[in-house]
């Protein structure tokens, strides 16, 4: 208990000078352009992201879609000016995402943050963006609250993705009206804000549409022996599991639910999204499950395939969503640089809260009053290991 108190101090801390520092640059003589990535012929970008630990395939996937966009981007500049991204990794980890937003703002002086891939490591670094007044996107955190907390915007933070309720709407719907289950167990990582929001949201569409959840589980990222918490749920007889949570531990749920004789269809988020699931889950146990998703490699729309040829071409592999909303972030962004006609954060900060109609690999992309995207949602399916387009849900 002492050394997790003297560890939030010390956050605490560490987030003040950071905010410091940010605000010692805004008064510094130099312009705030200068001061914030903008000087020369560069434009500091920064990307703050899961490189290693529990999560790295979603940061690393990021990490390489942005810097595709970017090399496409430098050629032509932005206003005579290239890109620069400076990387910093969280390592998974919340206050490590504190800490690399603080390195970024007060040290590199960037100019906007890309990043991060999950909820929880972006909600770390909503304060350090707000109070040095930067432009925050993130690829892929689903959970209202990091653009939104108590009904009021947070200025400064953005996403590229759509939000769990949405996600998890769209889940309770298939479930009902394609799979045509009634009856289903909600199986939740209540360590992640990612997993708890998609939960609350498929639980409430769920029940409205006439569905009952009979069994209602709970695990914690990093566990690794889900079997007595899955003959609970087997137990209760459900015909469809909900489970939203991360590839690491979904690939040992849905593998040890198969070995048990669950064998009924078990549906998640954009958290399954990784190459990594197959290898743990192992192709058969996946098969008869889905997910939400941002988008489908195999979507026949040519802006799509064109984007997966040039991902193709650079890193000799297929992308996935994270690959693909990594390489929207960086256009999203770079569109915004454009039409601010300037690298001044809050004139960049007001160009991406007017974006209409952007035209990305993930969908046509306008942003709400609340900064959040209005965009389809991609309904996949796993057979024998590879994901297979099933449908695209609209707003």
């Amino acid at each position: 208990m002492k050394k997790k108190k003297l560890a939030g101090a010390f956050l605490s801390l560490m987030v003040t000078a950071g905010i410091m520092a940010g605000c010692g640059a805004q008064k510094d003589s130099t312009s705030s352009s200068d001061s914030k990535g903008g000087g020369g012929d560069t434009i500091k970008i920064g990307a703050n992201l899961e490189l290693s630990g529990g999560v790295a395939s979603y940061g690393r996937s990021i990490a390489e879609g942005v810097e595709l966009a970017f090399e496409e981007i430098n050629k032509e500049g932005i206003n005579g000016k290239k890109l620069e991204l400076v990387k910093v990794d969280n390592k998974s980890d919340a206050a490590e995402a504190t800490n690399g937003a603080i390195k970024l703002v007060s040290q590199d002086k960037v100019t906007a943050i890309i990043g991060a891939a999950t909820s929880t490591n972006t909600l770390a670094q909503i304060q350090v963006a707000q109070d040095n007044k930067i432009p925050l996107i993130t690829p892929t955190g689903t959970n209202p609250a990091i653009t939104n907390k108590d009904g009021k915007v947070n200025e400064f933070i953005f996403r590229t993705c759509f939000i769990d309720p949405f996600q998890g709407t769209v889940a309770a719907k298939f479930a009902i009206n394609d799979l045509k289950v009634k009856k289903a167990a909600v199986l939740i990582d209540t360590s992640s804000d990612y997993s708890k929001g998609l939960a609350s949201a498929f639980k409430k569409s769920f029940e409205k549409d006439g569905g009952k959840i009979v069994a209602e589980e709970a695990y914690v990222a990093k566990d690794t022996d889900f079997r007595a918490t899955l003959t609970r749920i087997k137990s209760a007889n459900p015909e469809f599991i909900f489970l939203p949570g991360y590839y690491e531990e979904v690939g040992l749920i849905v593998k040890q639910a198969r070995e048990l004789g669950i064998n009924v269809p078990i549906m998640g988020g954009d958290g399954w999204d990784s190459p990594k699931l197959v290898e743990i889950a192992g192709k058969d146990a996946l098969n008869n499950t889905f997910i939400t998703n941002h988008y489908s490699s195999n979507d026949p729309d040519q802006k799509i395939q064109n984007f997966v040829k040039s991902f193709k071409a650079k890193y000799n592999k297929s992308p996935d969503a994270f690959n693909a909303l990594g390489y929207d972030t960086a256009y999203f962004l770079a569109d915004a640089i454009k039409r601010a006609g300037d690298v001044d954060p809050e004139k960049i900060k007001d160009a991406l809260a007017d974006t209409k109609d952007l035209s990305l690999v993930s969908g046509t992309l306008t942003l709400d009053e609340k900064h959040d995207p209005v965009k389809s949602v991609t309904i996949l399916e796993y057979k024998d290991g590879q994901q297979q387009f099933k449908t695209k849900v609209n707003p």
